[in-house]
């Protein structure tokens, strides 16, 4: 049966960048049905640190799957478990204990991370940001602000969700004293369980804050006891050349979701978090089925190994400084080219009609898209405008591919500008 007929059976929303089914995939590198190869700045959407099919990683799983899949650690234990939570709890910054459980999905994290905070606090309110995402349940999806495609005609939402601006220093600046007032013209800050945020905003435009905004969420939390949540889904793992991207700003948060890049896209995510907080909901409280399967963390074990023996948070910062070198030349050249951002290997481009109004170039971003990909490139888009081109390659991606894939943009913007 051929790809259109197979697709019959699909959903609509279950459509792809590529044209064509993937034959495998190396590196940052894939090989389609059709012998077409493509450089991926995709990365699986962000779950690719490590490429693809790394042996490390392939060796691992193979090793794994051939002495079991799955038992569920609450029923039969295994050794693997702990200590993926001993490793990812040690790299965790800052002075307090910390533990470790595992999931499936970003979703799941987030959803979980939740629901430790609620029984660290006995409070039921979360604050989340404008542009933020986290997920696709329901809970996730109300704390996730783009409405269209993720939340229009799903509603009605989890209730006691509100949500605070979020600095966009290309757009709009933010004294972040103003967040106080902010929170206490929408809820009680007493009521207040949880506060999540991403500490670099993903699909909501690849927003780095300014210094201050990180440290200010810390001390706001600090004076309502609220617990203070960063989103390290898309951000963690190594993407902007430190493992966790708060890091960069120096705060230490109370909870920590990760998934994505954690396991090389096997599903598994985690909730870091404070030893008191992670003990905080009763027996039975957190878990689930096929949480921290055992294939899925023995990939993430042999990541970590991976990041570490081949110093990829140095490489992270190198691909960054270079992919941020070229969107500035870019940037000069083309009035298009509104504003270049990010942090290490996680960097975005916004592109605008014109450089004064600053209005989002939607349309256009999308054919640059459609051009790059008949060249030879897959690249993703952020933003609640769809008009950041974002960078989530794989951080083994070999420099020529890097370059020539830089070189693609480059050709489709020169095709498209105005």
């Amino acid at each position: 049966m051929n790809k259109e007929n197979l697709e019959n059976y699909l959903p609509e929303p279950m459509s792809s960048l590529a044209p064509e089914y993937i034959e495998r995939g190396q590196g940052g590198i894939v090989h389609d049905k059709n012998g077409d190869t493509y450089i991926d700045f995709s990365g699986g959407w962000g779950c690719l640190a490590v490429g693809y099919s790394h042996p490390r990683v392939v060796n691992a799983v193979k090793s794994q799957a051939e002495k079991f899949f799955h038992t569920d650690f609450t029923a039969i234990p295994y050794e693997s478990y702990p200590k993926l939570a001993a490793r990812l709890s040690e790299l965790a910054p800052g002075e307090a204990s910390k533990k470790a459980a595992f999931f499936n999905s970003g979703a799941e994290a987030v959803e979980n991370a939740v629901k430790f905070a609620k029984a660290d606090t006995e409070r039921g309110a979360l604050v989340a940001f404008e542009n933020a995402f986290h997920g696709r349940t329901l809970l996730t999806m109300t704390l996730t602000h783009k409405a269209t495609p993720y939340k229009a005609g799903f509603g009605p939402f989890a209730p006691d969700v509100y949500r605070l601006p979020y600095p966009n220093q290309y757009r709009s600046g933010i004294a972040v004293e103003e967040l106080e007032l902010k929170l206490k013209h929408m809820v009680d800050p007493e009521d207040v369980a949880a506060i999540i945020v991403e500490p670099v905003m993903g699909e909501g435009g690849f927003l780095v804050p300014p210094d201050d905004f990180l440290p200010y969420l810390r001390e706001l939390s600090d004076k309502y006891g609220i617990d203070l949540i960063f989103d390290e889904i898309q951000s963690g793992i190594g993407r902007t050349g430190k493992f966790f991207a708060h890091e960069h700003f120096d705060v230490e948060p109370d909870l920590i979701t990760v998934a994505k890049s954690l396991a090389a896209g096997l599903p598994l995510s985690g909730v870091i978090g404070k030893e008191e907080i992670m003990d905080a909901p009763g027996p039975g409280g957190v878990g689930g089925t096929y949480v921290g399967n055992p294939v899925a963390i023995e990939s993430a074990l042999a990541v970590l190994d991976v990041i570490e023996e081949e110093n990829l948070l140095k490489r992270a910062s190198e691909i960054g400084e270079r992919v941020t070198a070229e969107f500035n030349k870019l940037k000069e050249e083309y009035e298009i080219v509104g504003d270049v951002r990010g942090l290490g290997a996680m960097v975005g481009m916004e592109l605008v009609k014109d450089g004064n109004t600053k209005e989002p170039a939607s349309e256009i971003t999308q054919e640059i898209v459609d051009l790059a990909l008949k060249d030879g490139l897959i690249i993703p888009t952020a933003g609640l405008d769809d008009n950041v081109i974002r960078l989530l390659t794989s951080l083994v991606i070999d420099q020529e591919n890097l370059d020539r894939g830089l070189e693609i943009i480059a050709n489709a913007i020169s095709k498209v500008q105005r």
